[in-house]
């Protein structure tokens, strides 16, 4: 199908899902891209520590280790060690709470202009047999144009050895569209792994485009490919062929991507318009409606289409938005009243939320307050990923120039 034919067929059809498609003008007030924003700097630098801070459940000891530049993701290995990327594009590992000085070689090249950069890291579910390690990152093509791209290598406990990158997502954003496209990756219980591609507000009907992977969560077998059983195979959107690697359809900007360790259902978090980050339950060939409808604005104010048929709501919603991202589900033994609570990053909100579930994983606020508990906003920084380890404590990433990983405990 040509170019121009494509653009009207799907004009066309994502036109007749609203009776008024003001979300379907392509030049509507927008934020700035990433190639004219500047990253922003700490306001406060974080200091040494340590720190005692009181939450609702637990006086907590916050622990700094290890300064890094804009650490975006980490996993931990099997001997406790933990590698952590660095949005510039570097792989650093930490052993017994130490950064080695050396950055790990075999990093692929990125494009590191605005937001974009390294990503993130997951590592294979046979790690210690076969010791894959998967990173998603910004890949460079020509004219400054960038494509999310998931990139594998071999561990050998020095360097990323026989990497490739195994899947690269189509519609390459061009470089005068360039906004803050991130991606998340998760093995679920399957076996396959998820991946998340963001469409945020430039050209975002790709959101809603089933031949764009764009504003997508995916679903891969691990060498890269789609699996045979994904949901929408053969399936189209008013003659338009899904691509076969959709898992679900019309997200934002997925941020935080995590497998429910009690449901083995997949939950993610993406950033809203202006207001309206969202918690959702990620169900197989679902719609989750951007940038049809949204609880948020527009950047200028104008409200969005809040309900359509045929797509789903949030399970837990912010408005005004911390900007989400990173997401774990705690399950460990440190803190014990945490356990059935979701965890969630806030970039412009400077804090970590506190999420509460009932026995059905309905959000039920914190200790009967409404909403979220924030917690970490003494530190004044900006928190970009929140894990659990495997000795059941809570470690978290600042995204700041003088980027931190911070280690949570309750005291004794």
């Amino acid at each position: 199908m040509m170019r121009s034919t494509h653009s009207t067929v799907l004009a066309a059809a994502l036109a007749a899902l609203t009776a008024a498609p003001l979300w379907a003008q392509q030049a509507k007030p927008a934020a700035p891209v990433a190639a004219d924003v500047k990253s922003p700097v700490a306001k406060r630098t974080l200091g040494p520590g340590p720190w005692t801070l009181e939450t609702l459940a637990y006086t907590i000891k916050v622990t700094r280790f290890a300064t890094l530049e804009r650490p975006w993701s980490l996993a931990f290995l099997p001997d406790g060690s933990m590698l952590v990327t660095e949005r510039a594009g570097r792989l650093r590992i930490i052993r017994n709470g130490v950064l080695d000085p050396t950055p790990i070689p075999g990093v692929p090249k990125v494009l590191t202009t605005g937001f974009d950069g390294l990503l993130d890291i997951a590592l294979h579910p046979k790690f210690a047999e076969n010791r894959l390690v998967y990173l998603t990152y910004s890949k460079p093509v020509e004219d400054g144009a960038v494509q999310t791209a998931l990139f594998r290598a071999k561990f050998d406990g020095k360097a990323l050895v026989d990497g490739k990158d195994i899947f690269v997502a189509n519609s390459p954003i061009p470089k005068t569209q360039q906004q803050s496209v991130t991606s998340r990756i998760v093995f679920g219980r399957d076996g396959m792994l998820y991946m998340t591609v963001g469409s945020p507000n430039q050209d975002r009907l790709k959101a809603q485009d089933p031949t764009s992977h764009r504003g997508k969560i995916l679903r891969l077998k691990d060498d890269g490919t789609a699996p045979a059983d994904n949901p929408l195979i053969g399936k189209s959107m008013y003659g338009l062929p899904y691509q076969p690697e959709i898992f679900s359809l019309g997200h934002r900007n997925a941020m935080g991507l995590a497998v429910n360790p009690e449901t083995g259902e997949l939950w993610a978090n993406e950033n809203g318009p202006s207001g309206g980050d969202e918690l959702n339950l990620i169900l197989p060939g679902r719609n989750y409606g951007w940038p049809i409808i949204s609880v948020g604005r527009e950047y200028d104010g104008t409200p969005m289409q809040k309900a359509q048929e045929g797509m789903e709501q949030p399970v837990f919603f912010w408005s005004p938005n911390p900007s989400v991202t990173g997401l774990t589900f705690y399950t460990g033994d440190k803190f014990p009243k945490w356990q059935r609570n979701a965890f969630v990053g806030g970039l412009a909100g400077r804090r970590m939320d506190r999420i509460v579930f009932n026995a059905k994983w309905q959000p039920v606020g914190a200790e009967g307050a409404l909403g979220a508990e924030m917690l970490l906003g003494e530190l004044k920084q900006r928190i970009r990923d929140v894990r659990q380890g495997p000795d059941g404590y809570l470690y978290v990433l600042t995204d700041e120039a003088d980027g931190a990983i911070l280690k949570l405990e309750p005291t004794q």
